[in-house]
């Protein structure tokens, strides 16, 4: 079985590209399950109902992190659906789900945990313990368990993995919007690499105008960031899993460019 995972959606500008490859990709490879980071995917920081329904539509699992709060109408819409994940290590009484299972065409079981760091982040519960609950609570529904871990730290990432090597298929890392070149399959079975990247305009600072963001770090100065325009990038990993016993095969980094969204930045 096949799980295409893409980094973090950035505007509409993301969307779009988003919807382009994950086509082309499902036909060329088989794909069975679509896992997305969309945590910016509304105007560049933040999710609302509208482009989580729009991102369902051809993504299984939407996954998210430190940005799931910045719409306030997505507080609601959480309540109505479990396809649309917050950080698992976030209090118990917010609103929506920290993972999901479910089933992709060919029957399977897949499972996709969702957890924020804690260095440079916002302090929630310790993502290890909880990784480990939640492993421990899901491990005899399904052996196909992939895990977005949404931080800033490399060195917390990497943990992270050896953590939950031959615990989980995957450990995907998520947040930083840099793809990491340190793909690989952990001893114990888990695929892994730091950061899968973004799928959003290529020439920006992880998204963002140029000019916006250089002003911030030349002055100093706050400054309203803006999505950026031009070519996308769509940046993934492709990760093969022996459904038997939930081991991955192999994973490998899509790194792919659009010439056709250069207007579309909302």
């Amino acid at each position: 079985m096949k799980i295409l995972f893409l980094g973090d959606i950035i505007g509409k500008n993301g969307r779009l590209a988003a919807r382009h490859f994950v086509e082309q990709v499902k036909n060329s490879e088989a794909v069975s399950f679509v896992i997305a980071n969309g945590e910016n995917a509304a105007g560049g920081v933040g999710i609302t109902p509208e482009t989580s329904d729009e991102l369902l539509g051809f993504i299984d699992v939407i996954t998210s992190g430190n940005h799931i709060w910045k719409k306030r109408e997505i507080v609601n819409y959480m309540f109505s659906t479990d396809r649309l994940l917050r950080p698992a290590n976030y209090p118990e009484d917010n609103p929506g789900s920290g993972y999901f299972i479910g089933t992709a065409p060919s029957g399977h079981q897949v499972a996709v945990v969702n957890l924020e760091g804690r260095v440079f982040m916002n302090h929630p519960a310790c993502p290890f313990r909880t990784a480990q609950e939640i492993i421990e609570k899901i491990g005899a529904h399904t052996k196909a368990i992939i895990v977005d871990f949404h931080a800033e730290a490399t060195s917390e990432k990497a943990a992270m993995g050896w953590f939950l090597d031959g615990k989980v298929t995957a450990v995907v890392g998520t947040h930083t919007h840099i793809q990491t070149s340190d793909e690989r399959i952990l001893p114990g079975g888990t695929a892994y690499i730091t950061d899968v990247g973004m799928v959003g305009p290529r020439d920006s600072v992880i998204g963002m105008r140029l000019d916006f963001v250089i002003q911030r770090f030349v002055t100093g100065m706050p400054q309203r960031f803006e999505v950026a325009k031009g070519s996308a990038i769509f940046n993934a990993v492709l990760i093969d899993v022996d459904v038997t016993t939930g081991r991955a095969i192999s994973i490998k980094r899509v790194n792919e460019t659009w010439d056709k969204v250069s207007d579309e930045t909302e």
